[in-house]
């Protein structure tokens, strides 16, 4: 079971840094689409909202082609500092932030917009500058929503197999995560350790389901 673990600790890795990554974005434009009214607002969001709909491997195709050796991006970073994305951990991450990214740009609008604007009124008065009003009013009103879809976010990053299969690949103790794992437990008729790798992954997303559950602002108002 020690190549599992190896997998859990990638997932784990692959997660977090996909998480932290959808924390400061997905906060930052959830908070900008919240309070900023603009032409083609609708159609962004919905650009926005995309990889939560769209076909893993769709989406993993259109990274080959930005992030791919031969890609608009790849190709740049790969001539100008050698640096090649693909088939890496790091290119697990961008698939696994891009594919959840939605679920935290969502609730952080959602949260933002939930917030009373008379509170923010009242900090301007009392001379509170933006960026203070952001970290100081705003963002601590709406805390428990934008973490409920961090913790969403998380275990959609720990699920996703499609588009990391494709920028990634599957090599064992580098970029194979536990989905990844699984589908080549069972390709090989391991049925023992995909057994194994399926009760950890269902355990830990159902911990995670039940921790942004808790977390739902409806929930808390009901509460109250």
């Amino acid at each position: 079971m020690s190549a599992a673990w190896v997998a859990l600790a990638l997932t784990l890795k692959v997660a977090g840094w996909a998480t932290a990554l959808n924390l400061v974005f997905g906060v930052a434009v959830g908070f900008a689409m919240a309070r900023w009214r603009f032409p083609g607002r609708d159609l962004l969001d919905a650009a926005l909202t995309l990889p939560m709909v769209m076909p893993p491997t769709v989406l993993g195709y259109y990274l080959l082609v930005v992030i791919g050796s031969h890609g608009v991006i790849g190709a740049w970073l790969l001539q100008h500092f050698g640096i090649r994305l693909i088939f890496t951990w790091q290119a697990a991450v961008i698939a696994a932030t891009i594919v959840s990214f939605p679920l935290v740009f969502k609730a952080a609008r959602a949260a933002f917009e939930n917030v009373e604007p008379h509170f923010e009124d009242a900090a301007r008065t009392l001379g509170v500058g933006e960026a203070a009003l952001f970290f100081r009013v705003s963002l601590p009103l709406a805390w428990r929503g934008i973490l409920a879809g961090l913790l969403l976010s998380f275990a959609r990053a720990l699920g996703e197999f499609g588009a990391t299969l494709m920028v990634a690949g599957s090599i064992a103790g580098k970029t194979q995560t536990l989905s990844i794992a699984v589908y080549e437990a069972v390709q090989a008729g391991q049925d023992d350790t995909a057994n194994y790798l399926v009760a950890v992954t269902s355990i830990t997303c159902i911990a995670v389901l039940l921790g942004a559950g808790r977390l739902a602002p409806g929930r808390v108002a009901a509460r109250a």
